[in-house]
């Protein structure tokens, strides 16, 4: 195969020699990067952050750049990076038409995740590369192709002698079952081509074996049977080569938890803290090895299994592309992987660049750290119904925080406390009982807490934990410092009795001030009193700069943590810069547009002259970026340490209103202690976050909300349910995305629920309010200054009210709201600014029931997650807006009105992207609880092309073709099953349905004309293997499943109708709305859909436009 790259020899071409001249690709001066799409779990926000990188290097490099990625809530989908946008679905198909627009020179594969990889291999496959002479940058195909093919991977590392857990590759349940046998049980079982483990699991027998392995084959047409080396040490290196052979290893990290757990949810520590010399020099060797030999030029990561007491390892897997863990170890080490790849790809070799930290030594190194950082995965399991809690080889958490510290169990409690605010840190809890030896041995997402639970309060030893869990010895030993420092805070009797000995030493082991009042006896003493005393000592924590080379050099970063193991900072405090609250870690229902919001946030401010301060812990973060801002804190977001870094920096400012809900949870608190809150008063937006506060001014304000009331017990409920007639909506106050709300239907029901909901907010009462179906949602997002609307847009929801606006489909500008509408919501949004007296960014959620007056369901006074989808569409970033009133004074621009009176000539709908694959036997059912991972969006001429693009954008969706099977299922009662069924009928599918009751329905709706045949089939409720023959035999390409409730139990034909559709990797409308509209757009584009794929030339659809040709300018 020969290479783009001409020279192979070693450079002597340093950036700071005069004998620099980088011999780059020849003719490549513009480049296609393919981005991830939506996100899910096992491909998040780490490849908006790698791609902006590569985006920021080509720039450089004075590169033109094509990006492709419908993921409207992106940083890299902004023309302040990228030169073209395509917000259309990552597909070969889809990719194809913007090459034959754009024909660029080169293409960039391995910055959209696992996506990204498989749409170039299938390019390669198909000849479109070739055909269009598109140079691939970077790693060539043929090692993705390696790389991902298990057989061929095996291959090469025999080559070289590296050994590989032994695996057989099978395409039958047969095959599977056969190789079992002779690798011998335990197996291991994965998907080749598979994202973050998809599709892989232990099996222990032969029962087992069957049933994964059917499961599996529907997503990946092979599988691979392999040994499992269940309790092995799981270790990662992060590897990077340039075209001449130059290699380095940047980042080694050993996971907490032994192999068995993919390394996504495993805990993780960078540097490895357990490998001996030996160990790390014999991986590390084996790593550059691997490399070389495959011909990676760019980055890589190799997973290592090491035998727990000897010198025996194998490779699990290489990824020959930027990953979640070169996120992290970007982030860990302050070595900008995404960036140094990307210039890698272009041809540079490492000595010819500059390390971007030190800005005077060269790119070529291997940093050395001086600290210790802590990864902690974060599950939102506890939002699915009947999903499987056991964590395995499969990912499933939703995203991840990083801490740093100088000691092992300072990064631990601070990783603890930022991915749940509601723990202390290293703690226990009692949900156990006595089952919590079984919590031990088998990993669930609560895992740690069972640790905590043996340690701490049951008396077992590290023998025994280590027996259970076989997590290595040292870790636990580690754990146990942090217990020893609980038992001596117990014998503390009151606040005065915390020596200035025992206090910085709790300090130096991660122990916050919250921590330290709940050990202590006196239960009256709370964090005020602790940081009071504490503050007196003279303990207050130090700021320490990252440095990747252990202070041999000096290190200009702005890259900061705060440790209490240090003896001085390493920043003068002069900048007194203003203080972003960033997002946190990624989870339902906050993600990444609150990384867009804080890091447009922060480009505002600092064109307008201001000094930018970031804290915020989430490695996948283009906000924690270290050239995003003058100062980034790499710290928890909890009040202790907010205002630990606001006192030292002695700030202008803060601004929490663009983080979502986390920095809007320590606001008031924040705002009490003297910190200068920009924009809207903390103590307005609790009167907007407090439900009895918020529905008394809305009832002052004479502006309409469906009828609530505030209980405290059940009885007062029930009276309030038959005044106003089921079903009713009940919810405690502050919470995000939904969280413990729900939709009762009756008063069995109402019981259950509110002794849920009184776990949640012990404090708070409940509100409960009367729910309306069959209604239509509108958002209003908008900014304010002093009381005054500024700038607005109005989104109309696809899905009728009762699927929570983070699940909707959502179009802009809005296409069935008449003037006087739009008018009346002004209005809303008007009367809204003047009684909160905002000062910034804020949403509202409303309700159009017919012709009746407008109702406000909700109001957040706080950038909302469609503040990046509003801010593309109507090609006005709303943040930049909101920024300039913080500011205030002649910053604050004219108001405008992009609603009323204006035209716009197309529309965008913006998609939720769920992740149900990943959940085992999840529901997925939408209601008020929000359950999407992602988003993504397509613009189009009108709404039934937006919609079409946007469907397609979502993951692994395959339009279903003429004569292929539909299956039909659900809520008979209504219309709505049978206009879907009305629409497909004449497009030449086959119908099938479950019943008879079913068919006689859908033959009612589309009458008896010819050809026209619903068919019954029998639907086998509780074998997978005769489901997926079934699904097989009839060709069933998508289900309709228009049930009007959420199953009873997993037996309900509806649920297995549902979960089968998403583990066969099927389309799966459940909703009437987005169903309907669906069926429409079938109607409208499927004839032009087959004509394309039937020509011979490539015809590029109507819908395949760059952003800038929709909106007619170039935006942001």
């Amino acid at each position: 195969m020969t290479s783009i790259y001409k020279s192979t020899e070693p450079s002597v071409s340093t950036f700071n020699t005069p004998s620099y001249n980088p011999q780059l690709v020849e003719g490549v001066n513009s480049v296609l990067i393919i981005g991830s799409g939506g996100l899910s779990i096992g491909q998040a926000g780490e490849f908006d952050y790698s791609g902006s990188q590569a985006i920021k290097a080509l720039k450089e490099a004075e590169k033109k750049t094509i990006l492709i990625n419908p993921n409207i809530a992106t940083n890299q989908t902004s023309h302040s990076l990228a030169d073209k946008i395509y917000y259309l679905p990552v597909t070969p198909e889809y990719i194809t038409y913007i090459i034959e627009r754009e024909r660029p020179d080169a293409i960039l594969l391995t910055f959209g995740g696992q996506t990204g990889l498989n749409c170039g291999v299938a390019l390669d496959k198909n000849g479109t590369l070739k055909k269009y002479n598109v140079k691939v940058l970077g790693t060539p195909i043929q090692t993705l192709i390696t790389s991902e093919d298990r057989d061929l991977f095996a291959q090469a590392l025999k080559e070289i002698n590296i050994p590989i857990a032994e695996s057989i590759a099978c395409e039958t349940i047969d095959q599977a079952l056969d190789a079992a046998e002779q690798v011998k049980y335990p197996v291991i079982v994965r998907s080749a081509y598979a994202l973050g483990g998809l599709g892989s699991g232990f099996a222990n027998n032969a029962e087992e074996m069957k049933q994964l392995a059917s499961q599996s084959l529907s997503l990946a047409p092979q599988i691979l049977v392999e040994k499992s080396l269940k309790g092995w040490k799981e270790v990662e290196y992060e590897v990077v080569r340039d075209r001449v052979g130059n290699c380095i290893t940047v980042c080694n990290m050993e996971n907490f938890d032994p192999l068995g757990i993919h390394t996504g949810d495993s805990m993780v520590f960078a540097p490895s803290q357990t490998l001996s010399d030996e160990e790390y020099h014999m991986l590390r060797s084996a790593a550059i090895k691997i490399i070389r030999h495959l011909g990676v030029i760019g980055e890589c990561n190799v997973q290592y299994a090491l035998q727990p007491n000897g010198l025996d390892y194998c490779v699990i897997e290489v990824n020959a592309r930027l990953s979640r863990s070169s996120a992290l170890a970007s982030k860990a080490t302050g070595y900008p992987l995404a960036y140094t790849a990307a210039k890698i790809a272009l041809g540079y070799t490492l000595p010819e660049l500059p390390n971007p930290i030190t800005k005077t030594t060269v790119a070529n190194f291997e940093p050395s750290l001086d600290y210790i950082v802590a990864k902690i995965p974060k599950w939102d399991l506890s939002k699915f119904q009947y999903v499987d809690r056991s964590i395995g080889s499969s990912m499933k958490s939703v995203g991840e925080v990083m801490a740093i510290g100088r000691n092992y169990e300072e990064a631990f409690q601070k990783a603890l406390r930022q991915v749940d605010p509601s723990l202390l840190g290293f703690q226990g809890s009692n949900e156990f009982g006595d089952k919590l030896d079984e919590a031990l041995s088998v990993p669930t997402d609560r895992r740690v807490l069972a640790i905590g639970q043996a340690l701490i309060h049951e008396n077992y030893t590290v023998e025994k934990v280590h027996d259970l869990t076989k997590i290595d010895k040292w870790f636990l030993h580690k754990c146990m410092n942090i217990v020893k420092m609980y038992k001596e805070l117990e014998q503390v009797e009151k606040l005065n009795d915390l020596t200035q000995d025992i206090l910085q030493r709790a300090k130096k082991v991660g122990f916050s001030d919250k921590q330290i009042a709940s050990s202590i006896k006196d239960p009256n003493v709370n964090e005020f009193d602790v940081r009071k005393l504490r503050k007196s000592f003279g303990i207050i924590p130090f700021v320490k700069r990252i440095d990747t080379l252990a202070a041999e050099f000096p290190a200009t970063t702005n890259y900061l943590y705060t440790t209490y193991n240090a003896t001085k900072s390493d920043v003068e405090f002069d900048e007194h810069g203003m203080l972003v609250l960033g997002s946190g870690v990624y989870r339902i229902g906050s993600s990444v547009e609150f990384d867009w919001c804080a890091v447009n946030t922060a480009k505002t401010l600092r064109n307008e002259g201001k000094k930018t301060i970031m804290i915020n812990y989430n490695p996948e973060t283009v906000s924690t970026d270290f050239d995003e801002v003058d100062r980034l804190y790499f710290e928890e977001l909890s009040y202790e340490r907010v205002m630990d870094i606001y006192e030292l920096e002695s700030s202008e400012g803060c601004i929490i209103s663009v983080g979502g809900q986390l920095p809007q949870n320590i606001a008031l608190t924040l705002f009490n202690n003297g910190c200068n809150i920009l924009g809207t008063s903390p103590i307005d937006i609790d009167r907007a976050e407090d439900r009895h506060k918020f529905s008394s001014i809305l009832d002052s304000i004479e502006v309409g909300q469906p009828d609530w009331s505030e209980l405290s017990s059940v009885e007062e409920a029930n009276v309030f349910a038959a005044k106003v007639g089921f079903p009713v909506l009940i919810r405690p106050s502050y919470v995000l995305s939904g969280a413990a709300m729900s939709v009762v239907n009756n008063e069995e029901e109402l019981k259950n629920k509110l002794t849920l909901a009184s776990d949640v907010s012990p404090d708070h009462p409940v509100v409960m309010s009367k729910f309306i179906e069959g209604a239509q949602e509108i958002d209003v997002d908008a900014v304010a200054y002093k009381g005054h609307v500024l700038i607005h847009a109005i989104s109309e929801h696809v899905e009728n009210a009762g699927v929570h606006s983070g699940d909707a489909s959502l179009i802009l500008p809005p296409q069935t709201l008449s003037d006087k509408v739009k008018a009346d919501l002004k209005e809303i949004a008007d009367k809204v600014a003047v009684a909160w007296k905002i000062t910034g960014p804020f949403n509202m959620q409303i309700i159009k029931d017919g012709d009746k007056p407008l109702k406000v369901i909700e109001c957040n006074i706080r950038a909302s997650r469609s503040f990046p989808f509003v801010s593309k569409v109507l090609g006005t970033n709303f943040i930049e807006i909101a920024v300039k009133a913080f500011l205030g004074g002649d910053k604050v621009p004219k108001p405008v009105d992009l609603m009323l009176g204006k035209k716009y000539d197309y529309v965008a709908t913006k998609v939720p992207q769920f992740s149900f694959t990943r959940l085992a036997g999840a529901d997925p059912f939408l209601g008020v609880e929000m359950a999407s991972t992602g988003e993504v969006a397509s613009f189009g001429k009108d709404l039934l092309e937006s919609y079409w693009a946007a469907i397609q954008s979502t993951m692994n969706f395959h339009v279903p073709l003429p004569d292929c099977g539909i299956l039909l299922g659900g809520d008979l009662s209504k219309d709505y099953l049978g206009q879907v069924a009305a629409i497909l009928a004449p497009l030449k599918y086959k119908l099938y349905v479950t019943n008879e009751a079913a068919q006689k329905y859908i033959l009612q709706h589309i009458g008896e004309t010819a050809g026209s045949i619903v068919k019954i089939i029998e639907f086998p409720k509780n074998d997978k293997r005769k489901l997926r023959e079934l699904f097989q035999k009839y060709d069933i390409k998508a289900v309709f499943n228009l049930a009007s409730k959420r199953a009873e139990n997993t037996d309900d034909v509806d649920y297995v109708m549902r979960r089968n559709a998403i583990d066969f990797a099927i389309p799966l409308f459940n909703e009437p709305q987005t169903a309907l509209l669906f069926a429409k757009a079938l109607n409208a584009k499927l004839a032009e859909k087959m004509k394309i794929l039937e020509s011979k030339e490539v015809i590029i659809p109507s819908e395949v436009r760059s952003w800038e040709e929709f909106v007619g300018f170039r935006p942001m």
